[in-house]
């Protein structure tokens, strides 16, 4: 028995927490998934994966075993690519996170070029502002926007987004059309509040001109930790949003937000891809990092 198939099937099996799964992703039977992980435990004479009638548990010896896998396979893979015409053209399973406004307004509308050229990627996109835990969900990389907070993992700046403070129509008609930035801060002007579940505090918007600073941070009639809803909250009337500007901007164009304080800075918000630091970074990712500069650029 191929012991790098093997190797495939159990760290498969670990991923997807069922012999059925892997067996699906792999496309070959459960009977065969079953018999490579026998097979490796019985060369390794450990027990790598403990069975019950609803679920697999990976075990201590497992779960360190399968770390080594892992980079194992990865390698093997760039070994192989390397002298093929796969070089050129990354293939396999890429298991990304992104903030579901930069998905659904960047990323996925330039997804077929990213196809087109590398057709043998498989791309699973987890679209979120979530908390996701890189190594325990076994996720190759996330795609977020602020100073990044966890230190310990390896990060690449693929940009930044330009800011802007917006309010729609309907409630600038109600509260009245702020004149400065601090006017926010109290009656009658809202926010709509945006709480990062990564960092677990609430967010605020910082305005320079000519030496000032203001920190705008006032009344909220909802707060949100998502992009799209905050957004939406903001197109709604329900209190003034500070936003990257490409969110805004369709809206901005049909009349549906009006930006405030134009005359004012707002620090733009750097963009960060971030990786685990003992993690392969395997021909797909790369092209992957690269590809998302490139679409940060237009």
């Amino acid at each position: 028995m191929d012991r790098f198939d093997a190797m495939q099937a159990f760290a498969r099996v670990v991923e997807t927490g069922s012999f059925t799964k892997a067996a699906d992703t792999l496309q070959i039977s459960r009977t065969s998934v079953t018999q490579q992980v026998q097979y490796l435990e019985a060369r390794l004479r450990v027990t790598l994966l403990n069975r019950t009638t609803r679920k697999v548990n990976v075990t201590a010896d497992g779960a360190a075993y399968y770390e080594r896998v892992i980079k194992l396979l990865a390698e093997l893979d760039d070994a192989e690519t390397s002298l093929s015409n796969a070089a050129v053209l990354p293939r396999g399973r890429l298991r990304v996170d992104v903030p579901s406004p930069f998905a659904r307004m960047m990323l996925i509308p330039a997804l077929p070029a990213f196809h087109a050229k590398y057709p043998d990627i498989q791309l699973e996109m987890g679209v979120s502002d979530r908390m996701v835990d890189i190594i325990g969900e076994r996720v190759d990389c996330v795609v977020r926007g602020g100073e990044l907070t966890d230190l310990s993992l390896m990060a690449r700046r693929v940009g930044e987004l330009t800011m802007g403070v917006y309010a729609a129509p309907s409630y600038l008609a109600k509260a009245g059309f702020p004149s400065h930035p601090e006017a926010l801060s109290a009656p009658p002007h809202y926010l709509v509040g945006f709480r990062s579940v990564r960092a677990g505090i609430a967010s605020s918007c910082v305005l320079h001109r000519d030496g000032q600073r203001v920190q705008v941070q006032g009344r909220y009639i909802v707060s949100v930790d998502d992009g799209n809803a905050c957004l939406a909250a903001g197109v709604a009337g329900l209190g003034v949003v500070c936003l990257p500007d490409y969110i805004a901007q369709g809206h901005l164009a049909r009349g549906e937000l009006v930006r405030l304080f134009e005359d004012w800075d707002i620090a733009p918000m750097p963009m960060y891809i971030a990786f685990p630091p003992n993690r392969h970074v395997s021909a797909k990712l790369r092209v992957f990092i690269d590809w998302v500069v490139e679409v940060m650029a237009f």
